[in-house]
């Protein structure tokens, strides 16, 4: 089992062993999720929601705000900043602009688009689901997806939440070319993964997969009898007040963020997104306050009962899972990664992190929560380039706020 710190943001860390109860082996890698009992499925009140803090600008994070202040004025840094600890924001600022062409600035409630940030809410919605007593994760998929291919009958939602279907990524199918570009339906996007073999058999290997991600918003859209966009907002961002989150999938969102990306010519605009074809994967949009909610919400029981949050951060690996590019395991739940980003930088620190990263049309994001000290860190890029400067100002931010000595290179 997954070793994690004692305690995340009130909710004990003891929770991962709740999940290795409702998680057993049981062949070739293939995982059981026992049923979940009515009374821990049933809805439950939820404590009231925190005020939100004021939206504007904070800047009590010196060293960061400082290492910021240079990038900005030298154009090298485009994008968001937000670090809490708890609802207590402790830095908050905006570099660049919303849009070059237009001379439209950033905002502290600018929207960006989250990319893969978004399966954590897929994720979510799911175990939701699961815990209204409507589904399980240990559910065939092929009970919920109609003209299901034999190839998946062994499938369980699990596997489409875990990466360890085998279904091939959408970058991995053939048409990508075509699909990347022409905007599609959910039943488009599974008939067209229906048609290729699984890569592996279920459960045995860890392969990144937005095409599980639509598969699964799929399932959430035919358990519930809405669109996966519906009940999405019925069931999560409108209780929480996230006015400024959504899907842009199948309709048009105003207020957003243009994308861009460096080029030998110069920064360049990525106006096509077609998130369409990530709906259940990388669609939705977000800002550093709803985000802030969010993560506050997710991690500290107003969302998820304790046994499906469990089951969302737990390690749900394979044993036999390699290093990647001979770096430290890290652990992948359900839209969540957990690792030791810290020991990526130098000077190091070893604090756990609860993550996820998002890369799209233009975007590239961090998200982060620390557990025992209840830091949450939002780094939003429009800026697809910008991933390891992206990385980096998430743990100089991470490592401020923790009291650690701040880094001042890379580990890697």
């Amino acid at each position: 089992m997954f070793v994690v710190p004692k305690s995340a943001g009130g909710r004990p860390w003891f929770l991962g062993s709740l999940a290795a109860v409702a998680l057993a082996s049981a062949g070739a890698g293939a995982w059981i999720v026992h049923a979940i009992a009515p009374e821990t499925q049933a809805a439950v009140a939820k404590p009231k929601l925190p005020e939100r803090p004021p939206v504007e600008v904070v800047e009590a994070l010196p060293q960061l705000k400082a290492r910021l202040d240079y990038l900005g004025e030298r154009k090298q840094f485009m994008g968001a900043i937000l670090v809490a600890k708890g609802d207590q924001v402790l830095f908050r600022q905006v570099y660049g602009k919303a849009n070059y062409e237009n001379d439209q600035p950033l905002k502290l409630d600018t929207r960006f688009r989250l990319a893969s940030v978004s399966k954590q809410f897929t994720a979510a919605a799911i175990l939701k689901l699961q815990d209204e007593g409507r589904l399980s994760v240990n559910d065939p998929v092929c009970k919920w997806i109609e003209a299901c291919p034999d190839a998946w009958k062994p499938l369980r939602i699990h596997h489409l939440l875990s990466h360890t279907s085998g279904i091939p990524d959408l970058m991995a199918q053939s048409e990508w070319g075509r699909i990347r570009v022409t905007p599609r339906t959910p039943q488009e996007l599974t008939e067209t993964s229906a048609r290729y073999g699984l890569q592996f058999e279920p459960g045995t290997k860890i392969r990144y997969d937005n095409a599980a991600y639509n598969l699964a918003a799929e399932i959430v859209a035919k358990v519930s009898g809405k669109p996966f966009e519906a009940y999405l907002n019925d069931a999560i961002l409108k209780p929480l007040g996230l006015k400024d989150t959504g899907s842009d999938a199948h309709a048009d969102a105003q207020g957003l963020a243009m994308g861009y990306a460096n080029f030998p010519g110069g920064l360049a605009a990525q106006p096509i997104a077609n998130v369409s074809v990530v709906y259940g994967a990388g669609a939705l949009y977000s800002t550093l306050d709803d985000i802030l909610v969010w993560n506050q919400a997710l991690h500290k029981g107003r969302v998820l009962s304790d046994v499906s949050y469990a089951q969302m951060i737990a390690d749900h690996a394979p044993a036999n899972t390699p290093k990647e590019r001979g770096r430290a395991h890290r652990a992948y739940g359900y839209g969540f990664y957990v690792n030791s980003l810290g020991e990526q930088v130098k000077p190091a620190f070893d604090d756990k992190q609860i993550y996820h990263t998002g890369s799209w049309a233009g975007f590239r994001n961090l998200v982060l929560y620390q557990p025992e000290a209840d830091v949450t860190v939002v780094v939003l890029s429009n800026n697809y380039h910008q991933r390891d400067l992206v990385f980096m100002l998430s743990q100089q931010a991470m490592a401020e706020a923790l009291g650690r000595p701040f880094p001042t290179g890379l580990n890697r």
